[in-house]
C-alpha cells in the first residue's frame, strides 16, 4: 500500500552515524504519518557495502552514486505526491544540500549522542553490513550543522520511547506547517 498523498509532500530524514537508530525511528514516523518509508542501506552497491563489512569507510567518489540512486528515488515519489521518510546518514553538509534541491520541505531529525552509547548499540545488533569498528571514521565524516536551520538534533541516550514522542512532536509540527495529511494509511510496514 502507498503512502498518503500530502497536498504538499515534505520530506523528512532520519539521521545520524551507523547503529544511532535513525531506521527504528524512520520507520516509526512513516508508520505514525503515512509516509512512505525508504532506506539509505538499500541503495547501496554491494561493493559498497562489501567495502564497509571488510571495516574500510566510504570515500566521497563511493558515495555518490549511493546519493545520487536516492536522489532519483526521491524525485519519483515528490512527483507522484508522495511525502516519505529516509532513514539516512547525513554525514555530509554537501550531501544534505542535495536532498534539499529536489522540491520537498526537508527537515532533518538528527539522532546524535555519545560514541559509547552509540557503540553499545551497534555491538548490539545483528545481521548488518557495518562493523561497529567504523563508528569512529564515521564521527569523523560527520560534518556539523552549520547555518542549516532545518536540521534538529534529538538525543540518543534518552529511552526510544522519548526518543520517539519528541520526533513526533517535531515531524507533527512541521507536517502541519508544510503539508496537510487527511489520515494516515499504512505503509505495508
Amino acid at each position: 500500500m502507498s503512502a498518503s498523498p500530502l497536498s504538499k509532500p515534505v520530506l523528512v530524514i532520519s539521521m545520524g552515524v551507523s547503529g544511532c537508530g535513525k531506521s527504528t525511528l524512520a520507520k516509526h514516523l512513516a508508520k505514525k504519518f503515512g509516509l512512505a518509508f525508504l532506506e539509505a542501506d538499500d541503495f547501496h552497491s554491494d561493493e559498497n557495502k562489501a567495502h564497509m563489512a571488510s571495516g574500510k569507510p566510504l570515500t566521497d567518489a563511493m558515495r555518490e552514486p549511493w546519493i545520487a540512486s536516492m536522489c532519483d528515488n526521491l524525485r519519483e515519489h515528490r512527483e507522484r505526491g508522495e511525502s516519505c521518510v529516509l532513514a539516512y546518514s547525513g554525514l555530509r553538509r554537501a550531501h544534505r544540500a542535495r536532498f534539499r534541491e529536489l522540491g520537498y520541505p526537508v527537515m532533518f531529525v538528527h539522532l546524535a549522542g555519545p560514541l559509547e552509547v552509540i557503540r553499545r548499540r551497534m555491538e548490539g545488533r545483528v545481521n548488518h553490513f557495518m562493523p561497529a569498528d567504523l563508528l569512529t571514521s564515521q564521527y569523523a565524516a560527520l560534518e556539523p550543522a552549520l547555518n542549516e536551520p532545518d536540521i534538529i538534533t534529538v538525543d540518543v541516550a534518552q529511552s526510544i520511547g522519548k526518543i520517539q514522542r519528541q520526533a513526533e512532536e517535531l515531524v507533527g509540527g512541521f507536517i502541519k506547517k508544510h503539508g496537510s495529511v487527511s489520515a494516515p494509511r499504512p505503509t505495508g510496514l
